[in-house]
């Protein structure tokens, strides 16, 4: 999805290109920044592994690839990061998804070795984002997302504003030896009086089992102190067998866009929250 920018729209939103060669913009008060780099060499690999107390990483580990929100004032900052991501599927100790071809399966195992599949290869993650205070009063504010009643307002995305900025990074990717794909995702747009952003975990095991766990981040732009930011997880998941049951088709050919069948699977979660700084900025 490519965006043409238009100089009167941002002009007429009151926003700015990000300088020196960075991605991004500033608008009401954010300062908004994708970071797109390549993927980790097998030197920051090992690193990370003995970070994270494990032998196994996805195959394409964007690891200095991120998407940052920054709220100027109040130092509130939202963004996205692969490391962050992948300690929540260190967390989540899932057991691994059963698979009639598992034995055959070669998961970047060492030459010899009985090819054992007792951790959570599909790389899923609860993951719904990083926040931190960045200012030096930082010390007294904390920031935490709680349970409410308020949703995000689909209406006003809706509405035929222009886009002023959009981009997508990929965390990371497995295609599970060829049999499936697990790939995270944050993408963000930015319109004159909000920003979306919707980061998106997308697993397909060939036959067995799809999952997509979405988290949605909506803020619009106000004057106040303290940004208003609402966040949405869903999590769905289903069986091919399931779907079968249904009357949908079982060929991996059918699923191979997460947003056309997001529809088919059960929603396995869902709630709204809100960001909450506490303490005196």
């Amino acid at each position: 999805m490519e965006i043409e920018l238009d100089e009167k729209d941002l002009k007429a939103a009151g926003a700015e290109m990000l300088t020196d060669g960075r991605r991004g913009l500033r608008i009401h008060g954010w300062e908004i920044e994708s970071i797109k780099r390549s993927i980790l060499n097998s030197s920051s690999l090992q690193q990370w592994e003995e970070r994270l107390q494990t032998s196994h990483l996805p195959e394409m580990v964007f690891g200095e690839s991120s998407l940052v929100l920054k709220h100027v004032s109040s130092g509130v900052k939202i963004h996205f990061n692969a490391f962050d991501a992948l300690t929540g599927w260190k967390q989540e100790p899932l057991p691994p998804v059963e698979v009639p071809a598992a034995a055959q399966w070669k998961f970047r195992s060492k030459p010899f070795q009985q090819v054992i599949l007792d951790y959570d290869y599909t790389f899923t993650s609860p993951y719904c984002g990083s926040e931190t205070i960045e200012m030096d009063s930082a010390k007294h504010v904390s920031v935490n997302w709680e349970d409410c009643e308020e949703q995000i307002d689909v209406v006003s995305l809706a509405t035929k504003e222009p886009i002023l900025f959009y981009d997508e990074v990929v965390l990371y990717e497995d295609e599970l030896a060829d049999n499936g794909v697990s790939l995270l995702t944050v993408k963000v747009r930015v319109m004159p009086n909000c920003w979306f952003l919707l980061l998106r975990f997308w697993l397909r095991v060939d036959g067995v089992l799809m999952r997509l766990r979405d988290t949605r981040v909506h803020c619009i732009f106000s004057d106040s102190a303290n940004p208003v930011i609402l966040r949405e997880n869903c999590w769905r998941e289903a069986t091919f067998q399931a779907l079968s049951v249904k009357g949908y088709p079982t060929d991996s050919a059918s699923y191979s866009d997460p947003s056309i069948i997001s529809q088919r699977l059960p929603v396995i979660m869902h709630k709204t929250q809100k960001l909450k700084v506490s303490g005196n900025l």
